[in-house]
């Protein structure tokens, strides 16, 4: 009968949704909310197949898993586990893509509407009796700006940033978009150098994958390119923003505000300069994790380990 474990369903699943469709391809599933590196082993070691959010599966953990023939990464990133010598190994490592689109796109807006205008942040104060006892009839404590004629500016034009382009246009706001360099103009955007991009926007929207390449593509340099108004959003990668040269930015007011969804560390050092910045919004990477966005991401994972066992592969990584 085939095993399988799943070592951090913690995040997908925290008991909003069940486990059940994996029991209906066998009865041997063993479920871990959570895995340290030091459990992965004894826990894994007669699996045939196993699932991960996070938890790291390297050469080590692969060569002290004899049994192991399918790995499952639950998320559309997999640089967790070491693919190429899985492959060596004979093992499949599968991804979940597509499955978070909308929900992130969601998460972009929701943190630039906070930014632009602070109703999270009013909430706050009306609950703690401000307007109570405020001498006029309203009061706005911060800068707040409106999005239509606004410019977009998105970077990575896939398919979450063409979905952003789809809200942004129905805001009444102007298109900008850089994609590896691709000029030209599409329905209601123009594709542009990531300069002109910066230089033109009045709302910067990281969508894009973290590369090499991508890797601090928002530093000190790119910021002084950005107009003093701007708005950076990243739902993306914390790896693509140097952090303290953002957190410079932010607390000289050199750029209007931020609002992120992701860092480099996650969970975040005490000391990560951006908990302490000015003007900024940062939410706990939670752009993917709409009950129904999860919901997608199990579905497609056991549909992933169905067509396995089925010898029909599909979104394997490391073909």
């Amino acid at each position: 009968m085939v095993k399988i474990v799943v070592l951090d369903g913690f995040c997908l699943n925290p008991g909003d949704l069940s486990w059940g469709l994996l029991g209906g391809i066998t009865d041997n599933v063993i479920i871990y909310e959570r895995t340290s590196k030091e459990q992965v082993v004894p826990r894994a070691k007669n699996a045939d197949i196993i699932m991960v959010n996070k938890v790291v599966i390297d050469k080590e953990e692969i060569d002290n898993l004899p049994k192991l023939k399918y790995i499952g990464v639950l998320a559309t990133g997999y640089n967790v586990v070491n693919c190429d010598y899985a492959k060596k190994k004979g093992i499949i490592v599968t991804n979940i893509p597509a499955y978070s689109t909308e929900s992130v796109v969601q998460t972009v807006f929701g943190l630039l509407i906070e930014v632009a205008t602070g109703i999270g942040y009013h909430h706050d104060t009306v609950m703690r009796g401000d307007w109570e006892r405020c001498a006029d009839f309203c009061y706005y404590r911060n800068r707040m700006v409106e999005l239509s004629g606004k410019t977009m500016g998105i970077i990575g034009f896939g398919r979450i940033g063409q979905r952003v382009k789809d809200v942004a246009l129905a805001l009444g706001m102007k298109v900008l978009a850089n994609n590896r360099d691709q000029r030209g103009k599409g329905e209601g955007y123009e594709m542009v150098s990531l300069e002109e991009l910066l230089r033109k926007s009045d709302v910067v929207s990281l969508n894009c994958p973290l590369t090499k390449e991508t890797e601090g593509i928002i530093n000190a340099d790119t910021i002084s390119l950005m107009k003093e108004n701007a708005i950076l959003i990243n739902t993306a990668r914390g790896g693509l923003i140097n952090e303290n040269d953002l957190a410079k930015a932010l607390n000289s007011e050199r750029i209007f505000g931020a609002g992120v969804d992701v860092l480099s560390i996650e969970p975040p050092s005490p000391t990560n300069p951006l908990l302490k910045a000015k003007n900024i919004v940062i939410t706990p990477h939670i752009s993917w994790a709409t009950k129904e966005s999860r919901q997608r991401l199990m579905d497609i994972a056991v549909e992933n380990i169905k067509a396995y066992l089925a010898g029909k592969l599909i979104n394997v990584v490391n073909k």
